[in-house]
């Protein structure tokens, strides 16, 4: 299995949230492209921001978030 553009865009929408504050939001505008537009709407139907806009990361939003952040870390890793 392999993952979707759509999933793909999904990850890289929970990256621009701040994982060092849960008091950091973030609001996806209505001009924003329609693939980040249908991302955080994706995201707001699984559960993991508080708002159909983007808003807060829930609590399952966080621990995906940082999932995928350590995920990004790893493979951005130098192979030795």
């Amino acid at each position: 299995m392999k993952f979707t553009a759509q999933q793909l865009n999904e990850l890289n929408l929970l990256l621009q949230f701040d994982l060092n504050s849960r008091d950091t939001g973030i609001k996806v505008h209505k001009t924003a492209e329609k693939k980040v537009q249908d991302a955080v709407d994706a995201l707001y139907r699984k559960k993991l921001c508080t708002h159909p806009d983007g808003g807060y990361l829930t609590d399952e939003g966080i621990e995906i978030a940082q999932d995928a952040d350590r995920i990004l870390r790893v493979l951005a890793q130098e192979s030795e």
